[in-house]
């Protein structure tokens, strides 16, 4: 009789049904710590359904059934539409529901903003755990908002659309016909790229005050089933930001060609075209030669986003590489038995927790009515978006190998957050765009610089190696010769010197310290896994690791 070669042995049951917000205990007490006394009920609710079997299911049907491109219809009509599977508007509806889009903008009473961008934000880091590509559309509407606000009437006809917690299913009908609407945006142009100010599109202003008409290609138009977008345009008085409906007041379709969809590396559940405007008729938002500055709130709230989603991504790494860790026996013993794999795992969760703090301090901060706290978020928010981006691909990585080839294969899940983690980086400006916007504001706002030294100021004194790395810091902010060259590992040092001191106030003891020895003093490599002897490494992957009901 043959040995029974075909009974599965020796794997790790799925990380399935379990709260994805409870068992982040870092996200927790963040919460707790930057929205004292709010109702986490609600994120638990999030947290369920983000872990449960249902919602992993939304994720893989909805990036198996990409979106499909329906440029005409069967008579040779233009139709300009793309079609989704029911898994994307299940995740659409769900993310929507829970007001994570622009339902933070509604809170009306003083004082309850902060608190509300906070709770946002912990749902955006739980939720994007259960798929990423469709936080796109999500983002933007929430990043649209504060835009809008810089013309009063149209904040007033389109905010109560936008912060509206029901989904419209993507139908283009009149906006006013529908519960809630979705924001996206159009500034990149082949010839431009992160150079907006090259773009092309011409808007030739109309009789009626304020209205316009575009002609122009935008290379990459996120998301084209969306309501309204934001869309950059060269108008008479310079590059001037307008608002473009879908569907127009009278009920007709607004000229909004759709060349392709890309052919992206990850994203792919979330359809980015290029679009064709021809007569498109437009509302300007702000004057005429303001666009860059109309439209950099929007900006600034989707690279808030872009920390959020790498947090998230980085959190669903470590908590399926340590659960698997936890149950994969080799030679015997568990993998998370295992000194030099403890040590892996150990790592990661070190940096997934970092980011997950700062990007809950960077959502106390984003709208604060303090100037100290909106200093802090306009240089902090160009320092995170560089560093936890990059770090969210190395994270992916090295957290598929902890899985082996089960890992590598798409039904782990892994590559595909491994192939979601880039956008981030790239998405609303890459690497050199950031560390340069660090310069710009060190060299025009010295409040910037104020509110950062104020901030990692803080934890001075709490740690040898870190207070070292301050005095460098400061050293090396004295000599800004040729500093261009060194933008990014100015950038780098910053975005570590906050982490550390975010990690020393907040985090237990063990994760603080082997953050401080092997990313401020020295004593670990540059992959992870060279973590340094006599860090607590099995503690800090025990509070990393998330836990099934049944253990």
């Amino acid at each position: 009789m043959g040995r029974p070669t075909h009974v599965v042995l020796n794997q790790p049951p799925p990380l399935t049904d379990y709260d994805v917000f409870g068992t982040d205990v870092a996200l927790v007490e963040a919460v707790r710590r930057h929205a004292p006394g709010a109702d986490l009920e609600r994120l638990h609710e999030l947290g369920a359904l983000a872990g449960s079997a249902t919602a992993q299911e939304w994720a893989r049907e909805a990036n198996t059934h990409t979106p499909v491109l329906r440029t005409h219809d069967r008579y040779g009509n233009r139709a300009d539409e793309v079609d989704f599977h029911p898994a994307w508007h299940q995740l659409m509806r769900t993310a929507l529901s829970y007001g994570l889009a622009g339902t933070p903008w509604a809170a009306k009473e003083p004082g309850t903003q902060p608190a509300a961008h906070v709770l946002r934000a912990a749902g955006f880091l739980t939720w994007s755990q259960a798929e990423g590509g469709h936080g796109c559309p999500v983002s933007m509407t929430y990043a649209a908002v504060p835009a809008l606000r810089t013309d009063p009437a149209l904040a007033a006809e389109w905010e109560p659309r936008l912060t509206s917690t029901v989904y419209g299913d993507q139908l283009l009908v009149p906006p006013g016909d529908k519960p809630g609407c979705l924001a996206g945006m159009g500034m990149t142009e082949k010839q431009g790229g992160t150079d907006v100010r090259a773009n092309t599109t011409e808007a030739v202003p109309l009789a009626a005050d304020g209205e316009y008409l575009l002609t122009g290609h935008k290379w990459f138009c996120s998301a084209p089933m969306c309501d309204v977008f934001l869309v950059l345009a060269q108008a008479p008085g310079g590059l001037t930001c307008f608002l473009v409906p879908r569907v127009l007041p009278d009920g007709s379709r607004n000229v909004f060609q759709l060349q392709r969809l890309k052919d992206k590396l990850g994203n792919r559940s979330n359809a980015s075209s290029e679009v064709e405007f021809d007569g498109t008729w437009a509302r300007r938002l702000g004057d005429e030669g303001r666009g860059v500055r109309t439209i950099i709130d929007m900006v600034a709230a989707t690279r808030l986003d872009c920390t959020i989603g790498s947090a998230a991504l980085m959190r669903k790494a470590v908590a399926e590489a340590t659960h698997h860790a936890a149950h994969r026996r080799v030679g015997g013993q568990l993998l998370v038995d295992l000194p030099l794999m403890t040590n892996v795992l150990a790592d990661l969760a070190v940096e997934s927790e970092a980011t997950t703090l700062l990007a809950l301090r960077l959502a106390a901060a984003y709208r604060s009515e303090d100037p100290g706290e909106q200093a802090l978020f306009r240089i902090a928010v160009a320092v995170s978006k560089y560093w936890t981006t990059k770090r969210g691909i190395a994270v992916a990585a090295e957290a598929m190998e902890c899985l082996g080839g089960n890992g590598y294969v798409e039904d782990s899940g892994m590559p595909r957050i491994y192939k979601e983690a880039p956008v981030n980086a790239i998405w609303e400006g890459s690497g050199n765009v950031q560390a340069l916007d660090v310069l710009r504001a060190l060299r025009r706002e010295p409040a910037c610089l104020d509110a950062f030294l104020r901030e990692i100021g803080v934890a001075r004194g709490a740690d040898h190696r870190f207070d070292a790395a301050v005095k460098d810091f400061l050293v090396e902010l004295a000599d800004l010769d040729g500093v261009e060259v060194r933008a990014r590992r100015l950038t780098e040092r910053m975005a570590l010197l906050l982490s550390g001191s975010l990690l020393l106030r907040w985090a237990p003891p063990e994760v603080a310290d082997a953050f401080c020895a092997s990313r401020l003093g020295g004593e670990g490599g540059l992959m992870f896994g060279t973590l340094p002897k006599g860090v607590a490494a099995r503690s800090i992957v025990d509070r990393a690791r998330p836990r099934l009901a049944t253990g």
